[in-house]
């Protein structure tokens, strides 16, 4: 589904954030990118997103290469993907039901489909009470669910969630990756980057070790190892 081939991306001389990263993600796997802060995990992410391009090698979305596509066919990529943030990136002066609203609106879905499609995928992340609080009304792992919840409303082929426990305690954290791992049941391809150690232990899956932009491990059932 997702392949690097080679791909280095140099920022000035003394900042690599990668160096000739080649792996494969595979559609419906769930997959950990772990590594400390500046291993290379943030600039992963934009390649697949095309927020940035790469030095030298090539991303490729199946079998298109994601930096040579036009703006329109881009856009469209980009639809096909669901981003959460660690910092929620929510719209404050919009409750939860029309945080994730907004996000149909986006790509143009009907009021009928907003009214039948909010309700079932607040139930779904455990919000279905707080449809109509402001974020500022909910705690961070509310929030973070919501992100969730917003990230798949339009039903993408991959989630990718970048640090989304960093911001939260070990419960909540707890909650979030079990709905993470729900969503990659129901057949969606995760992505999680993390540097957190119970995370990646209560997952069992694909775990890639990343360290000065290199992938040192690749492992399909890995733990913690840094």
């Amino acid at each position: 589904m997702i392949y690097f081939n080679n791909v280095s991306k140099i920022y000035d001389k003394d900042s690599v954030g990668l160096a000739g990263v080649t792996l494969t993600i595979k559609e419906g796997e769930f997959v950990s990118v772990m590594g400390h802060s500046g291993a290379g995990k943030t600039t992963l992410v934009k390649m697949i997103l095309a927020d940035a391009a790469p030095s030298d090698g090539s991303v490729f979305f199946e079998s298109v290469d994601i930096h040579k596509l036009k703006s329109d066919d881009l856009t469209k990529l980009r639809r096909r993907i669901g981003v959460v943030f660690q910092d929620f990136k929510l719209l404050s002066n919009k409750t939860a039901y029309e945080n994730i609203a907004f996000a149909m609106e986006a790509v143009g879905k009907t009021d009928q489909e907003i009214k039948t499609d909010v309700p079932h995928v607040l139930e779904l992340v455990d919000l279905g009470p707080k449809a109509q609080h402001f974020p500022h009304e909910m705690s961070g792992g509310e929030k973070q669910r919501l992100s969730i919840a917003r990230a798949i409303i339009n039903q993408p082929e991959i989630i990718i969630a970048d640090e989304p426990t960093g911001n939260l305690d070990p419960v909540n954290a707890f909650e979030i990756i079990q709905i993470l791992k729900k969503i990659n049941d129901l057949g969606t391809t995760v992505i999680l980057t993390t540097h957190n150690k119970g995370v990646i232990d209560s997952i069992k899956k694909r775990v890639i070790t990343m360290e000065h932009g290199k992938v040192i491990r690749d492992d399909k059932e890995g733990k913690y190892s840094i």
